[in-house]
Protein backbone atom coordinates (compact mmCIF):
# COMPACT_ATOMS: atom_id res chain seq x y z
CA UNK A 1 0.00 0.00 0.00
CA UNK A 2 1.40 3.63 -0.96
CA UNK A 3 2.40 6.13 1.85
CA UNK A 4 -0.12 8.56 2.31
CA UNK A 5 0.90 12.30 3.23
CA UNK A 6 -1.13 14.73 4.36
CA UNK A 7 -1.39 18.19 6.27
CA UNK A 8 -3.58 20.30 8.02
CA UNK A 9 -5.73 23.55 7.31
CA UNK A 10 -6.21 25.38 10.49
CA UNK A 11 -6.81 29.38 11.17
CA UNK A 12 -6.00 31.45 14.41
CA UNK A 13 -5.06 34.35 15.67
CA UNK A 14 -2.32 34.54 17.70
CA UNK A 15 -3.90 36.24 21.28
CA UNK A 16 -0.58 37.71 22.53
CA UNK A 17 -0.03 39.97 19.28
CA UNK A 18 -3.64 40.35 20.26
CA UNK A 19 -2.94 41.94 23.99
CA UNK A 20 0.63 43.67 22.65
CA UNK A 21 -1.62 45.50 19.17
CA UNK A 22 -4.12 46.66 21.80
CA UNK A 23 -1.69 47.84 24.38
CA UNK A 24 -0.11 49.80 21.63
CA UNK A 25 -3.42 51.43 20.26
CA UNK A 26 -4.20 52.33 23.42
CA UNK A 27 -1.13 54.38 23.91
CA UNK A 28 -1.92 55.93 20.95
CA UNK A 29 -5.49 56.69 21.65
CA UNK A 30 -4.15 58.72 25.21
CA UNK A 31 -1.67 60.90 23.07
CA UNK A 32 -4.25 61.75 20.03
CA UNK A 33 -5.25 65.04 19.84
CA UNK A 34 -8.71 63.88 18.38
CA UNK A 35 -9.32 61.58 21.60
CA UNK A 36 -7.94 64.04 24.14
CA UNK A 37 -10.67 64.94 26.87
CA UNK A 38 -13.17 62.46 25.55
CA UNK A 39 -13.58 58.53 26.14
CA UNK A 40 -12.61 56.09 23.89
CA UNK A 41 -11.90 52.53 25.25
CA UNK A 42 -10.59 49.32 24.03
CA UNK A 43 -11.05 46.05 26.21
CA UNK A 44 -9.70 42.77 25.33
CA UNK A 45 -11.12 39.15 26.41
CA UNK A 46 -9.22 36.81 26.18
CA UNK A 47 -10.98 34.33 27.11
CA UNK A 48 -13.51 35.14 25.07
CA UNK A 49 -12.10 36.47 22.49
CA UNK A 50 -13.36 39.40 22.03
CA UNK A 51 -12.79 43.32 21.47
CA UNK A 52 -14.96 45.39 22.70
CA UNK A 53 -14.82 49.42 21.25
CA UNK A 54 -16.39 52.30 23.24
CA UNK A 55 -16.69 55.64 21.86
CA UNK A 56 -18.31 58.74 22.29
CA UNK A 57 -19.68 59.33 19.06
CA UNK A 58 -19.36 57.27 15.46
CA UNK A 59 -16.57 59.06 14.00
CA UNK A 60 -14.58 58.40 17.26
CA UNK A 61 -15.76 54.71 16.80
CA UNK A 62 -13.97 54.50 13.55
CA UNK A 63 -11.19 56.09 14.10
CA UNK A 64 -10.73 53.84 17.17
CA UNK A 65 -11.15 50.58 14.44
CA UNK A 66 -8.77 52.62 12.29
CA UNK A 67 -6.33 52.57 15.04
CA UNK A 68 -6.68 49.06 16.44
CA UNK A 69 -6.52 47.68 12.73
CA UNK A 70 -3.51 49.28 11.94
CA UNK A 71 -1.44 47.96 15.20
CA UNK A 72 -3.15 44.46 14.37
CA UNK A 73 -1.75 44.60 10.86
CA UNK A 74 1.50 45.47 12.19
CA UNK A 75 1.73 43.03 14.74
CA UNK A 76 1.25 40.29 11.98
CA UNK A 77 -2.70 39.62 12.96
CA UNK A 78 -4.76 38.83 9.70
CA UNK A 79 -8.34 40.93 9.64
CA UNK A 80 -9.80 38.42 7.51
CA UNK A 81 -10.74 36.45 10.94
CA UNK A 82 -11.88 39.60 12.95
CA UNK A 83 -15.94 39.87 12.81
CA UNK A 84 -17.58 42.80 13.38
CA UNK A 85 -20.79 43.09 15.01
CA UNK A 86 -23.50 45.68 14.12
CA UNK A 87 -22.29 48.96 16.55
CA UNK A 88 -25.09 49.57 19.22
CA UNK A 89 -26.15 52.14 21.30
CA UNK A 90 -24.03 52.28 25.26
CA UNK A 91 -25.12 54.24 28.07
CA UNK A 92 -25.22 58.26 28.09
CA UNK A 93 -24.83 58.63 24.18
CA UNK A 94 -21.83 56.21 23.86
CA UNK A 95 -21.55 54.02 20.87
CA UNK A 96 -20.00 50.38 21.12
CA UNK A 97 -18.74 47.87 18.77
CA UNK A 98 -17.59 44.20 19.52
CA UNK A 99 -14.99 42.79 17.54
CA UNK A 100 -14.74 38.73 17.55
CA UNK A 101 -11.69 36.91 16.78
CA UNK A 102 -12.19 33.85 14.82
CA UNK A 103 -10.36 30.61 16.05
CA UNK A 104 -9.84 27.80 13.93
CA UNK A 105 -12.21 26.67 11.20
CA UNK A 106 -16.07 26.61 11.89
CA UNK A 107 -17.88 23.30 10.70
CA UNK A 108 -19.57 25.90 7.70
CA UNK A 109 -16.50 27.20 6.80
CA UNK A 110 -14.90 23.46 6.93
CA UNK A 111 -17.45 21.79 4.64
CA UNK A 112 -17.02 24.80 1.93
CA UNK A 113 -12.97 23.60 1.77
CA UNK A 114 -13.85 19.76 1.65
CA UNK A 115 -16.30 20.77 -1.07
CA UNK A 116 -13.74 22.78 -3.33
CA UNK A 117 -11.00 20.41 -3.10
CA UNK A 118 -13.36 17.66 -4.20
CA UNK A 119 -15.24 20.18 -7.12
CA UNK A 120 -11.46 21.06 -8.09
CA UNK A 121 -11.12 17.57 -9.21
CA UNK A 122 -8.17 16.04 -7.53
CA UNK A 123 -7.14 12.51 -7.98
CA UNK A 124 -6.52 10.37 -4.74
CA UNK A 125 -7.16 13.49 -2.30
CA UNK A 126 -9.11 12.74 0.79
CA UNK A 127 -10.11 15.66 2.71
CA UNK A 128 -12.19 15.60 5.99
CA UNK A 129 -12.91 17.58 9.05
CA UNK A 130 -11.21 17.25 12.27
CA UNK A 131 -12.33 19.47 15.14
CA UNK A 132 -11.52 23.02 13.92
CA UNK A 133 -9.15 22.20 11.07
CA UNK A 134 -9.76 20.12 7.87
CA UNK A 135 -6.99 17.21 7.47
CA UNK A 136 -5.97 16.54 3.34
CA UNK A 137 -4.35 13.46 2.31
CA UNK A 138 -3.42 11.99 -0.63
CA UNK A 139 -0.25 9.44 -1.56
CA UNK A 140 1.44 12.41 -3.50
CA UNK A 141 3.23 15.37 -2.42
CA UNK A 142 2.75 17.49 -5.50
CA UNK A 143 -0.59 17.11 -5.78
CA UNK A 144 -0.71 18.26 -2.19
CA UNK A 145 0.94 21.06 -3.13
CA UNK A 146 -1.38 21.80 -5.77
CA UNK A 147 -4.29 21.75 -3.24
CA UNK A 148 -2.61 23.93 -1.24
CA UNK A 149 -2.17 26.26 -4.19
CA UNK A 150 -5.80 25.83 -4.74
CA UNK A 151 -7.00 26.87 -1.67
CA UNK A 152 -4.85 29.52 -1.54
CA UNK A 153 -6.64 31.01 -4.29
CA UNK A 154 -10.06 30.74 -2.72
CA UNK A 155 -11.54 33.00 -0.46
CA UNK A 156 -13.06 31.24 2.60
CA UNK A 157 -13.56 34.96 4.71
CA UNK A 158 -10.72 33.48 6.50
CA UNK A 159 -6.96 33.97 6.80
CA UNK A 160 -6.26 29.93 5.95
CA UNK A 161 -2.71 28.42 7.45
CA UNK A 162 -1.12 25.11 6.10
CA UNK A 163 0.74 22.84 8.69
CA UNK A 164 1.34 19.85 10.23
CA UNK A 165 3.40 18.46 6.46
CA UNK A 166 3.85 15.06 7.05
CA UNK A 167 5.50 12.63 4.03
Amino acid sequence: MAKKSSFDVTSGIDLQEVDNAVNQARKEVSQRYDFRDVTAEIEFDRAEGRLTLLAEDDYRLKALVDVVESKLVKRGVPLKNLSYEKEDAASTGMVRQVVNLQQGISTEVGKKIVRSIKDAGFKKVQAQIQDEQVRVTSPSIDELQDVIAHLKKEDFGLELEFGNFRS
